[in-house]
């Protein structure tokens, strides 16, 4: 299994919100390049960046930021936030990025999402955010009315080959991955699926490993000190 150190950017700084809240947001550093460049250090070969500005108003406004990330690193880079159009995704493919993730539009607008499906393949993956069994959007600060595995059944169909799947009730929390979420869908779909929110224990990452997902992502228990990087990294190989 993969695993993807997350930075979450705002007004350029390293950020966390506690369970999607942006009234309650931790400023970690104003370098976030130092702490990817601590990631490649810690053997993480893959990186997980959003930009929480972007995913409330469909901008860019952190892709200054992104591109220090990307050059200082050589990681392989996944970005979310905000991505609404395809000018938006050859800007960051174009900036170096591995990876771009559709969220708000891939709910609101299906037929952008299914001609970036076929025009950018393994280079475009789908965050599906579930709050209450539903599909969030706009950074969280919404709940659409759309089923979270009846979204995940169409992706599948219209040939998205990677979701990142986020608990938000569980994000930020520290109180351990909606582990039940992940089994279901590792079981009902083939697509390879990524796990977020909550991952905050070596046990956590061991037991995803043991799913045979694609990825992981580790958020605030990086920055808080309760998982070891180093270990994570080795744990999510096993």
């Amino acid at each position: 299994m993969l695993l993807f150190p997350a930075i979450d950017l705002f007004q350029g700084k390293a950020v966390r919100l506690y369970k999607g809240d942006y009234e309650q947001m931790t400023v970690y550093s104003e370098h976030p390049e130092e702490i990817a460049e601590d990631f490649a250090a810690c053997g993480a070969t893959c990186i997980h960046i959003v930009d929480l500005e972007g995913a409330r108003n469909g901008e860019t406004p952190n892709l200054e930021t992104v591109c220090r990330i990307v050059k200082r690193t050589g990681l392989f880079a996944e970005i979310g936030g905000g991505i609404r159009s395809d000018d938006t995704i050859r800007r960051y493919l174009d900036a170096g990025l591995s990876r771009v993730i559709l969220g708000t539009a891939a709910v609101n607008d299906r037929v952008f999402l299914q001609q970036s499906a076929k025009k950018y393949g393994e280079k475009l993956a789908v965050g599906v955010d579930i709050r209450d069994g539903k599909v969030a959007i706009k950074g969280w600060t919404e709940k659409s009315a759309l089923d979270a595995f009846e979204f995940c059944r169409y992706l599948q169909e219209i040939g998205i080959g990677t979701v990142i799947c986020t608990d938000i009730s569980k994000d930020g929390a520290m109180s351990g991955t909606n582990h039940s979420l992940y089994e279901q869908l590792r079981r009902d779909f083939r697509m390879k699926i990524t796990a977020s929110g909550g991952v905050s224990s070596l046990d956590d990452v061991r037991r995803l490993a043991a799913m045979d997902l694609y990825g992981a992502i580790i958020g605030k228990a990086y920055y808080t000190g309760a998982i070891d990087l180093r270990q994570a990294v080795k744990a999510a190989e096993l």
